[in-house]
């Protein structure tokens, strides 16, 4: 096991390889719709330290040929999770919501604007529309 494992270049995954519990993906998405669900803090906030900071969350539906799911951008991320724009997104991770997949991105990952792409989003096919139930397995 050289460093050469961890030069390796990214292999990007279709939206509906994504799983529960998966981490590491590495995918190019077009932007169906971005919606905030949460902004707080103001600019200039007496407040002082993190708390300050304005706090911004949006859902964004995201896809390609295969499926779509739920992005959730925070921050600056947001900007660039657009309706109609295409992005890359590098390392990204399956989080959990109310047991369905959310896609989000980190701080070790990346999300590029990138040319636009020439598939059609397969929107029947949303992820996050899929309830998961959170099942113990016992060693015996």
């Amino acid at each position: 096991m050289a460093s050469a494992a961890a030069k390796r270049k990214p292999v990007f995954v279709k939206v509906d390889q994504l799983k529960p519990g998966t981490a590491g993906h590495t995918l190019v998405a077009k932007v169906l719709s971005s919606k905030t669900v949460l902004q707080k803090g103001r600019p200039g906030a007496a407040a002082a330290g993190p708390a300050a900071r304005p706090a911004r969350i949006a859902e964004c539906l995201i896809g390609d040929e295969t499926g779509c799911i739920l992005f959730t951008a925070r921050n600056e991320q947001v900007d660039l999770l657009k309706p109609e724009s295409t992005v890359i997104i590098r390392n990204a991770k399956i989080d959990m919501f109310k047991g369905s997949m959310r896609l989000a991105v980190d701080k070790w990952g990346r999300i590029e604007v990138t040319e636009p792409a020439s598939f059609s989003v397969k929107e029947d096919n949303n992820l996050s529309l899929v309830e998961y139930e959170l099942v113990n397995v016992t060693e015996e």
